[in-house]
């Protein structure tokens, strides 16, 4: 290993919660070497981010302690520095990426003032004209298109690879030594997920700067990392070069996180999991459909053009398959999932359910056909009711519908359906807030399963869950998918999971279905370019290490 940027030696963080003391950060080690990218991996919880946190010291003071440990930077012990000592390394010297850069911007603000903002910062006698010229300089950097344009515009007015470009810039903009990148790919599609990595190590390539780089996703950091650590509670369980970590694995929790992804995951008989007959007729059936937003301008908005979300889509799911719906974001893959519940009012087209038309339907001709319909939503956190207990969640589409003979009987019934997706009947007298992300997924299924539906939608459910945590929902949707009998529309953009997951596969762009077939298919022998740009920009572990 060559010689140390950043050294971090016995580091303790402690929160305090009220009377209870929480060790977030519990005596770890790490090393990076300059120009070369360390890699934190585990699951949510384990201390990741608090470390990172922790090295750049934005943890609040009177809740954050360290009873223990050095943090050298230069070998200076960053633990040591006043305020005005740290604010100095803060932002030139070590600089951060957030998750979500929506929130991190200033909506208020343009990104040219945001990013002349920390070169004022740290260099009180830069002009105003060198400020906005070395902005117009590192916006190009990181290959935003007409730079000088977008220095006046808002984060509003940038899509979501722009944004995360944006705060890599603000980042480089005083020239770093040290950049912590907290998850910044996780809410990008694969794509745009591609072209921000690439960017990130031509930059780390030109400047010799060397990255703390923050993920849960293992593909990842086969293409970043020279070194990498696994978080568990708190603790550094296992670290050293990523090839040794990612295919030599010490640790059980190591072994365990592998395991869990996707692709190594035991992929069941598709004969012995459906245990159907070929039907001759698809449960739903989809033609010419179209789904159109209109533009309104105008004093009088009036309709100049149209948002094309689905456009003249057609497409058949038979019983007992599981259809996998992939495409970048902005594609129409939830305005068709939307639009086939009828949720989302179509514009024209067909859209049969065992043959009976759906479009056009009154709302109680319709309100029957629901129960044989649902969805299963891609954030419960914001899904789920947080005033109502899950008992009332489960029981009220129950009662609606006229199912049970009683409120003691859909009671039973509801401990019946948390007990189908492995949770305890006692959690019927919680609330919402009071269940982990993976826990609230597993209730959301249960809400979708609890009309006793045909067919369900998925939308993006196992996006924002731990590794390990979508293996377990995966593992359930395909038990559920036997015992039931279920047919899932399964909307997603982690191809890991279409591959494990999905008997066909449907790939949407910009409103239309470029490519359908079997998973199989359309995965390892791609016929359309587009299908082929997107399979080739997902991250795989099998990737060389550099």
């Amino acid at each position: 290993m060559s010689q140390s940027l950043l050294e971090v030696r016995n580091l303790r963080t402690y929160l305090q919660s009220g009377a209870r003391q929480v060790k977030a950060v519990d005596d770890i080690s790490f090393n990076i070497p300059k120009g070369e990218t360390f890699c934190l991996v585990g699951e949510s919880g384990s201390g990741k981010s608090v470390s990172a946190l922790s090295v750049i010291r934005l943890l609040p003071q009177g809740i954050a302690t360290h009873p223990s440990g050095e943090i050298l930077f230069n070998d200076q012990d960053l633990l040591t520095l006043d305020d005005a000592g740290i604010r100095a390394v803060r932002g030139s010297q070590i600089a951060m990426i957030f998750q979500e850069p929506m929130t991190s911007l200033n909506p208020v603000l343009s990104i040219g003032e945001q990013i002349t903002e920390a070169l004022y910062a740290h260099n009180p006698d830069i002009s105003d004209s060198e400020a906005e010229q070395r902005t117009i300089n590192v916006l190009e950097q990181v290959q935003i298109a007409h730079a000088s344009r977008r220095f006046h515009d808002y984060p509003h007015q940038l899509s979501g690879g722009q944004r995360q470009r944006v705060m890599i810039a603000m980042a480089l903009a005083c020239e770093p030594q040290l950049l912590i990148a907290d998850e910044p790919t996780t809410a990008l599609d694969v794509t745009v997920q591609a072209e921000i990595l690439k960017l990130m190590r031509k930059i780390q390539e030109d400047t010799g700067m060397s990255m703390l780089f923050i993920t849960h996703d293992f593909g990842v950091v086969a293409q970043m990392a020279q070194w990498v650590g696994v978080m568990q509670q708190g603790k550094l369980v296992e670290s050293g070069s990523c090839a040794s970590v990612l295919h030599q694995p010490q640790h059980a929790y190591t072994q365990q996180l592998l395991a869990a992804l996707p692709e190594n995951l035991v992929k069941p008989s598709l004969q012995a999991a459906l245990e159907l007959e070929s039907p001759a007729a698809p449960l739903l059936s989809i033609r010419d459909l179209q789904v159109f937003f209109p533009i309104n301008k105008g004093l009088f908005r009036r309709t100049v053009d149209y948002v094309r979300a689905v456009d003249q889509v057609s497409l058949d799911i038979f019983p007992g398959q599981i259809v996998a719906l992939v495409g970048e974001s902005g594609c129409g893959k939830t305005t068709l999932g939307r639009a086939v519940l009828q949720l989302e009012a179509p514009t024209s087209g067909s859209i049969k359910f065992r043959g009976q038309e759906l479009i056009g339907l009154s709302a109680r001709t319709l309100r029957p056909l629901r129960q044989k319909m649902q969805i299963a939503f891609q954030d419960p956190q914001s899904s789920l009711n947080p005033r109502l207990l899950i008992e009332t969640t489960l029981t009220e589409p129950m009662k609606v519908h006229g199912m049970g003979d009683s409120h003691e009987h859909r009671i039973e019934l509801a401990s019946q359906l948390l007990e189908s997706v492995q949770l305890h009947r006692d959690f019927l007298w919680r609330y919402p807030h009071e269940f982990s992300g993976g826990q609230r997924q597993r209730i959301g299924l249960a809400r979708a399963l609890a009309l006793n539906p045909e067919f369900i939608v998925c939308d993006e459910i196992t996006s924002a869950l731990d590794v390990s945590v979508q293996a377990e929902i995966l593992q359930l949707l395909l038990s559920l998918r036997q015992q039931r009998k279920l047919t899932l529309l399964f909307i997603t953009h982690n191809i890991g999971v279409v591959e494990y997951l999905s008997d066909q596969t449907v790939v949407m762009y910009q409103g239309k279905i470029v490519e359908q077939g079997g998973t199989a298919q359309v995965c390892q022998q791609p016929q359309h370019t587009y299908t082929q740009k997107l399979l080739a920009a997902v991250p795989r572990l099998k990737t060389s290490m550099r």
